[in-house]
């Protein structure tokens, strides 16, 4: 494995030279554009490529020949021949991504095409031991594996999306720093050593983001922001349709970003985060103190202070106005930042508070950023609820082939 400028992780196989040809790039770049198509014809790759008819014919059936692409069957055109349509194989290959998240541990594993055809999750596991999510994550492996046996030889590898920074060496080694969760840094493979099948890891809000990139509200944009908001709080920063990463992959750790001074206490152990405000434990601790009584800290209990706060509640109503103000702030310095055309807001607690509050989260954000960039975005809900982390952490495998060669012997067979 081999890094990229900014940190980010990329596949390095043995087989494929450090030189990588034009024609290899090319066949990499038509097989994205199919996989993310799902749909597509030799024309229009050509069209979006920039290819010639000719090369991008070749191109795709190489894909063809290597059990990557399929035809599937023919479409009408304007008075000349049926066209043939073609798209990933689904069954040529599975990916699997992890979503390592603050109620356990949700594996899910894909198809080349990026249907979703299995998942297993273990919950009851503690964020303070990692020992305990290794374990887990073991075990949800295993059981994967032995209901797709047939399959397991066609992986591409393991993505981890984890609560943290991850950095990748230079020598391929990824180390992951979770100070909110009180762990000394921590090698991947400590929590996900696969043997020969390669592992991949990084940022979960990130891997959010790259969901959100290649099939979701993010696709085609290129200047957003996508929000995570959960017990932990992170954001994914598209610029010019790519994450960025920053120097050392640390780039949008915004749930760490200071909006008072000496405020409150965060789980980082610094004061003012955007996270002690804005994460669930945050938010629900803050109902709690007004005498409330409610059960649970997840789903239903924010669902249970926005129902009540709609009820016209004054604590509740009270709580809820200060989330939004407080979201307002946060992203409106980054729109400030950044000029997105698009926000997007997911997790968990992201998605109950879009449920009914987007118009006054927009109205928050304007408030809080310049009035010219506070009028040029967007707000929307993400695409993807709760299986965001993992289909984004599935595509670490699969952008890694797509990175090397995916005619290598390493590829799907």
């Amino acid at each position: 494995m081999s890094v990229e400028p900014g940190g980010r992780p990329v596949l390095t196989l043995p087989e494929v030279s450090t030189v990588t040809t034009l024609r290899q790039r090319n066949r990499a770049l038509v097989l994205k554009m199919v996989i993310l198509a799902q749909e597509t014809t030799r024309a229009d790759i050509a069209k979006e490529s920039g290819l010639s008819t000719a090369s991008a014919g070749n191109l795709v059936a190489e894909l063809i020949a290597a059990g990557l692409v399929e035809e599937r069957g023919l479409v009408s055109s304007r008075g000349g021949r049926p066209i043939t349509l073609i798209g990933p194989r689904a069954e040529s290959a599975i990916t699997i991504g992890a979503d390592i998240g603050e109620r356990g541990v949700a594996v899910e594993m894909f198809d080349l095409a990026m249907n979703r055809i299995d998942r297993e999750f273990r919950g009851g596991t503690r964020a303070e031991e990692p020992e305990r999510i290794g374990a887990a994550l073991h075990e949800a492996l295993v059981a994967l594996r032995d209901r797709n046996a047939a399959r397991w030889p066609t992986l591409l590898g393991i993505g981890l999306g984890l609560p943290g920074l991850v950095e990748t060496g230079q020598d391929g080694q990824q180390m992951l720093y979770a100070q909110s969760l009180g762990w000394p840094p921590l090698p991947i493979r400590t929590l996900c050593d696969a043997g020969s099948i390669p592992v991949l890891a990084e940022n979960g809000a990130k891997m959010q983001a790259r969901a959100e990139l290649w099939f979701g509200n993010a696709r085609g944009v290129d200047h957003s922001l996508v929000a995570l908001l959960g017990r932990g709080v992170g954001l994914g920063v598209v610029t010019g349709g790519q994450l960025a990463y920053g120097a050392h992959s640390s780039a949008g750790e915004w749930g760490h970003m200071a909006i008072e001074r000496g405020g409150r206490v965060c789980r980082c152990g610094n004061r003012g985060c955007v996270e002690a405000y804005l994460g669930s434990d945050a938010i629900l601790a803050a109902w709690r103190e007004t005498g409330a009584d409610f059960e649970g800290t997840g789903w239903r209990a924010v669902g249970e202070l926005i129902a009540a706060a709609h009820r016209g509640d004054p604590d509740a109503s009270a709580i809820v106005e200060d989330v939004i103000d407080c979201l307002g702030t946060a992203l409106g310095g980054m729109v400030n930042l950044t000029g997105p055309e698009r926000i997007i807001i997911g997790g968990w607690v992201g998605l109950r508070l879009m449920e009914s509050l987007g118009d006054r989260i927009t109205a928050a954000i304007r408030k809080h950023s310049l009035s010219r960039p506070g009028g040029q975005f967007q707000l929307t809900v993400a695409k993807f609820g709760g299986d965001a982390v993992a289909t984004g952490s599935a595509l670490l495998p699969l952008e890694a082939l797509i990175a090397a060669d995916p005619m290598s012997e390493r590829g799907p067979r």
